[in-house]
């Protein structure tokens, strides 16, 4: 990177990510792109299968649940808050067998009423629904979180 580039968020992530949740890393979670109100990441199916040849069933968690932490340093100031999530359902819809592609959303409306109740509380939930899609574009996971930016110090 050259004097006045800046990383891009997904780059910040990839770049904590071995030292932030070693497991996650040796798995091969990848953000492929964190922005305000859009989070993408990918694991490979390669050393993530289980006993019968589909992609383990923690990694296709892992993967769902690390969105909430992606869209998190990609929308709110984290120089004041830190993410953590709270509760997790996540839905098997089919076995996977190849990579996978997880992605969330977060309406810039929801941004803002989070931002707003953390300024006045140090903490805010918010929820965030996400797909797991193998490398044909099958849904094989979805997943519902709580989740929470919480004031650092607190």
């Amino acid at each position: 990177m050259t004097s006045g580039e800046t990383r891009s968020d997904a780059e910040i992530i990839n770049a904590a990510l071995e030292f932030t949740i070693p497991v996650a890393h040796r798995m091969g979670v990848r953000a492929e792109l964190a922005e305000p109100g859009h989070a993408v990441l990918t694991v490979p199916a390669e050393g993530n299968s289980n006993h019968f040849g589909a992609i383990y069933a923690g990694v296709l968690f892992t993967v769902g649940e690390m969105l909430g932490g992606a869209i998190s340093l990609a929308s709110f100031d984290t120089t004041a808050y830190y993410p953590l999530v709270k509760d997790l359902q996540i839905f098997f819809r089919k076995p996977a067998k190849t990579d996978l592609r997880s992605e969330a959303f977060l309406s810039d409306d929801e941004i803002q009423r989070v931002t707003a109740e953390a300024a006045a509380n140090g903490k805010a939930d918010f929820q965030l629904r996400a797909t797991v899609h193998d490398a044909d574009g099958v849904l094989v996971a979805e997943t519902v979180g709580t989740y929470q930016i919480r004031a650092l110090g607190r």
